[in-house]
């Protein structure tokens, strides 16, 4: 089994920065932290989960085209740690933030499809104020 805390959301004024922090705990049977596809996803009230940003087991990254050049994933192997750094928010990023973890995938890919990530945090809520 794996657990996901999320930390680090909270109200910021719009333009300004948050990071976002993902602490995993726990493992599958076959694989750890460093090889797990992660990703971040987020939900605003009355509309669907979307997909924020992933990463890989190899550190490639993609992006939502509404974050990109905004946001920055990343990943600390040696403290179970994914990031999601946050700059320029805007109202519109309003919203809880989830972070998932893909045990299955290979190495090298990352899904955006929320059907595919098997373990998830319990969300942070991030509030963007104009």
């Amino acid at each position: 089994q794996v657990q996901l805390v999320e930390s680090g959301g909270g109200l910021v004024q719009a333009g300004g920065s948050l990071r976002l922090s993902c602490a995993a705990s726990g493992r599958t049977f076959s694989r750890t932290f460093s090889s797990y596809a992660m990703g971040w996803f987020r939900q605003a009230p009355g509309k669907e989960r979307e997909f924020v940003a992933a990463i890989s087991g190899t550190k490639n990254t993609y992006y939502a085209d509404s974050v990109k050049g905004r946001f920055t994933i990343s990943r600390d192997n040696a403290k179970n740690t994914v990031y999601l750094q946050m700059n320029s928010l805007s109202p519109e990023d309003s919203a809880v933030y989830y972070c998932a973890a893909d045990t299955t995938i290979s190495l090298d890919k990352a899904t955006m499809y929320y059907s595919q990530y098997d373990y998830w945090g319990q969300g942070t809520q991030v509030t963007v104020s104009s």
